[in-house]
């Protein structure tokens, strides 16, 4: 086991919002809700000064880190998409760590981006001296639950039974167009529903390959878990990733 590189970080999980960025679940623009982590990465040992002094003032204030987050949609402004929410707090946040901060991770949650998923977010880890959008993005779904004809035994073949998949997009550098993630989700969804698979294999290999469709995504990965497969374990799954070129 490798031993971790020095690091300090200062965090604010999970910070509640309201904020229009681009369309809902009901394909409406409207406020939904948003959650914001944000993770300053400051230089190793930086907060070697307060953790000998214990005194805030000698740190980087989570609660002004709060406050400058929360600031940015109080007026009630709409942001052109999730990633232009991530770009602003990023900025707002190298603006109040100074020179102090090698690296800012942002990671927004919306909860009612898919309706047939538990949750959808969205991560960026910007460098210092980097641009939000030329940072690689990784976009989560989380828990999405399709019913699928799937299985080699007799009963499987009579009924749908609940599948469970998580997806990860991994979305490159640099300009890309507009990725619509939900559509995508759509899309899968609706060919699951015309089709009928023996094995978990191909059902999540058929998921990987229309992830890898939209320009933009280098790579994806897609687990899918079968709750109701074993009796005396909580499900069996199959995991797979990979990479664009491999389709090319």
């Amino acid at each position: 086991m490798s031993i971790p590189a020095t690091a300090d970080v200062v965090l604010v999980d999970t910070i509640q919002l309201a904020a229009n960025i681009g369309k809902d679940c009901w394909d409406r623009e409207r406020n939904q809700i948003v959650l914001l982590s944000i993770y300053l990465h400051l230089s190793p040992t930086f907060l070697n000064k307060s953790g000998k002094s214990d005194d805030v003032q000698d740190s980087v204030h989570y609660g002004h880190l709060t406050k400058v987050i929360s600031s940015l949609v109080s007026d009630g402004k709409a942001f052109d998409d999730v990633h232009a929410l991530i770009d602003e707090a990023t900025q707002a946040a190298f603006k109040l760590a100074g020179d102090y901060a090698d690296a800012v991770r942002v990671v927004v949650d919306l909860p009612k981006q898919i309706l047939l998923a538990d949750g959808f977010s969205m991560e960026v880890t910007t460098p210092k001296g980097a641009g939000c959008r030329d940072s690689p993005t990784i976009v989560r779904v989380k828990d999405l639950v399709l019913p699928v004809l799937i299985g080699v035994n007799p009963p499987e073949r009579l009924a749908r039974q609940r599948v469970i998949t998580n997806i990860t997009f991994y979305q490159k550098a640099g300009p890309v167009g507009p990725i619509d993630y939900p559509n995508i989700v759509k899309k899968i969804a609706s060919a699951i529903d015309q089709t009928d698979y023996e094995t978990l294999e191909k059902f999540v290999l058929e998921i990987v390959q229309s992830g890898l469709a939209a320009e933009g995504i280098e790579a994806v990965t897609a687990r899918s878990q079968k709750p109701s497969a074993l009796s005396f374990a909580h499900s069996s799954g199959v995991e797979i990733t990979r990479r664009r070129e491999i389709f090319a």
